[in-house]
């Protein structure tokens, strides 16, 4: 039987309690804390059944705020980059906060990762809220946001709403790093991955979009079969290096709620199911990760420590009206969900 727990994680540097949840269920355990909807901790059992903490994280809510990478965060209002740090809408410009060079990057630096969220159990879910208010971090309308997380049978599913009182854009995903081998590990290279998906968004220099989805064969990003995230990486093409590695989104194949993705570590039989009803999904390696972060039991988070899968719309969407629309009507709902399935198996 499944259960959830609430306790005391700690203080953020301005003295806000902070809480952090247990959802455990026959197959996994999952922690979430209040700042940042922020995923801390999933422990998944290897082949054979020993359980181990998958995800990079850190020891306490003020290590969080030190750091700059997202790390297990639920980020807003909008995910991943806008080109130029401005969007327009309703023949309106909205300038943003240029935190990744000229460019806006996971909703700004006040953005959702750094909010202590609302809380409350409902029924065998977490539900975490925020009201995010009109013109916050330059974005239009007072947004009222939540996250669910239900945890079944090892599968985590986060279930995203929000609804605006006046048109604006929306991109919600959770930032978690994932390493299957944790503790057995330093890296992520020797494990495998395959990303349903037949193209990709080139992006030139500050990782924004061109507009081109070029098809993935013949390069480093056909990962529609199982590829060791290492084995091409370092291949001298033109769209890896102006990322420095993965650090792409894939066009996901298909509609409706579907597989993007699925990693698996051969030395512990870990086995990652990603699936989504979203348009695309960055893939990114952890490139920038250098070092400087000490995580969880004094770990400190190298180049490629973990991995990202972040489901979402493109990057630059506000600015690209041949992509996927993430315009949210003022009185409609956003709703989009995503699932992560961890299971242990022999081979592939």
């Amino acid at each position: 039987m499944g259960y959830i727990k609430k306790e005391t994680f700690g203080l953020s540097h301005s003295g806000v309690p902070v809480a952090i949840y247990t959802l455990s269920d026959e197959v996994i355990r999952v922690r979430v804390m209040t700042m940042g909807g922020t995923i801390v901790s999933i422990e998944a059992p290897d082949r054979e059944g020993h359980m181990d903490d998958v995800c990079l994280g850190f020891d306490s809510p003020q290590d969080y705020e030190k750091q700059t990478c997202f790390i297990g965060a639920t980020v807003g209002r909008y995910a991943n980059r806008i080109g130029g740090a401005r969007f327009s809408l309703g023949g309106r410009e909205y300038p943003l906060y240029p935190n990744d060079g000229k460019n806006h990057l996971h909703g700004g630096p006040g953005g959702f990762h750094t909010k202590i969220w609302e809380d409350c159990v409902d029924g065998d879910s977490l539900v975490l809220s925020y009201v995010s208010p009109d013109m916050e971090e330059g974005y239009p309308g007072n947004l009222s946001v939540s996250v669910r997380y239900t945890l079944k049978e090892g599968t985590l599913t986060l279930s995203y709403r929000a609804k605006s009182d006046k048109d604006t854009v929306v991109n919600l995903t959770n930032h978690a790093y994932f390493n299957l081998a944790w503790q057995k590990a330093d890296t992520i290279l020797n494990q495998h991955i395959r990303i349903n998906a037949d193209r990709f968004t080139r992006v030139k220099t500050g990782a924004i979009p061109t507009g081109e989805l070029p098809a993935v064969a013949g390069t480093p990003f056909d990962l529609r079969q199982f590829t060791k995230i290492g084995a091409h990486i370092g291949n001298d093409d033109a769209d890896l290096r102006v990322t420095g590695g993965y650090d792409h989104n894939f066009v996901l194949n298909g509609s409706g709620f579907r597989e993007a993705a699925r990693a698996y570590d051969p030395q512990s039989g870990r086995m990652l199911t990603v699936k989504t009803d979203l348009p695309g999904m960055q893939f990114y390696a952890g490139n920038n990760l250098d070092g400087s972060l000490t995580g969880k039991n004094g770990v400190r988070y190298i180049p490629h420590s973990g991995f990202c899968l972040e489901t979402q719309f493109f990057p630059d969407t506000p600015n690209q009206p041949a992509f996927p629309s993430c315009i949210l009507r003022a009185g409609d709902e956003f709703f989009t969900k995503t699932s992560y399935t961890f299971s242990a198996v022999n081979e592939i």
